[in-house]
């Protein structure tokens, strides 16, 4: 694969010749003229999701945060940790990595968007971590002293790599599933665990956080989701049985990685998260990432805390807790079928 040109006067490219990688841009966003319409879409709703960090109050966290027992605290430190790892690959990899063998304007236009996104996140944690924590240097070192996170966090940056180091086109999509995984699995035991804190009545401010950064990483999920399946019909070809037999792999992987954390960082000690509901949460939501891009589903299990799906929600009010000015954001709508 060839990186795109990002000025090429002697394209002569027309829309419908646009294509996701491996196209000829001219490197002018001509957005009146759109092939893939569920990236514009995704574009606009992304912009009314705009949210900014430093309006969340965070100020009840600071006293919650000392009267957590040392388990909820050392959970809270760890996902936190974890999350900040995620966001930070995420920013660098969007641009550096994913966004440079894109052809189609339009979709360039999310990748940049998310990127943006995700370190507006990091921002969101150091916030986090500022307003609550006393060991700040700590919660940042964590990613290279705590051996559990270093495995799930190498084995995450693995596919990445594999794209940076040899640039195929069957590489660039397993990228594009990796990212899928990446925002629809390995961040869910860390928003399950602060949600769960904030159903008994903690850490509202940082479950406020986690709420905004759960949404746009929906419309994330949503972005790759697209993608993956955009590229299927554009280019069936790059669907072999070893890509398939490649991606169910890295799904298990992901599955087995993410129950690991969630088991241990809550070992067994927070109310309303077991170990066999961790599991079977993990295992529901990578059954409903398979589906979404076109494969069977591996483990057929229910969502066992369907609550967390309603602590997540902005516009019912009824679930909705939180209190703060963030809130009354416009929210966008999240329908981006599209054929799919």
């Amino acid at each position: 694969m060839n990186r795109k040109k990002i000025y090429n006067p002697e394209s002569t490219e027309n829309v419908n010749d646009r294509k996701i990688f491996g196209g000829n841009p001219t490197g002018i966003f001509e957005l009146n003229n759109i092939k893939y319409q569920w990236a514009y879409n995704l574009w606009e709703v992304m912009l009314n999701n705009t949210w900014f960090p430093k309006e969340v109050d965070m100020t009840r966290d600071v006293n919650d945060y000392k009267n957590l027992t040392s388990d909820e605290k050392d959970a809270y430190d760890k996902a936190l940790s974890q999350l900040i790892f995620m966001d930070s690959l995420q920013t660098n990899n969007l641009i550096d990595n994913v966004n440079p063998y894109i052809t189609a304007p339009e979709i360039n236009l999310i990748l940049v968007r998310q990127s943006f996104e995700e370190a507006l996140h990091s921002q969101s944690y150091a916030v986090m971590v500022d307003s609550i924590s006393t060991n700040s240097e700590e919660i940042y070192e964590l990613w290279r002293r705590d051996m559990m996170l270093k495995q799930k966090n190498d084995a995450i940056f693995r596919t990445y790599d594999e794209l940076a180091s040899n640039p195929t086109e069957h590489n660039f999509v397993k990228a594009c599933f990796a990212n899928q995984i990446l925002e629809g699995i390995y961040f869910y035991c860390g928003f399950a665990y602060i949600y769960t804190l904030a159903r008994s009545g903690k850490m509202l401010g940082s479950a406020q956080m986690i709420r905004f950064i759960q949404r746009d990483e929906v419309t994330h999920l949503v972005l790759f989701q697209n993608l993956i399946n955009s590229l299927r019909k554009e280019r069936a070809d790059l669907f072999t049985e070893q890509l398939k037999s490649e991606v169910i792999e890295m799904f298990k992987e992901a599955v087995q990685l993410e129950v690991e954390w969630g088991k241990y960082i809550t070992q067994g000690q927070i109310l309303g998260l077991t170990n066999e509901i961790i599991e079977q949460y993990i295992k529901y939501l990578a059954d409903e990432r398979l589906v979404a891009v076109g494969f069977e589903p591996l483990y057929n299990v229910k969502n066992p805390i369907k609550w967390v799906d309603d602590f997540a929600k902005f516009n019912d009010q009824k679930t909705n807790f939180f209190e703060g000015t963030v809130a009354n954001y416009s929210k966008g709508s999240l329908s981006f079928d599209d054929d799919f």
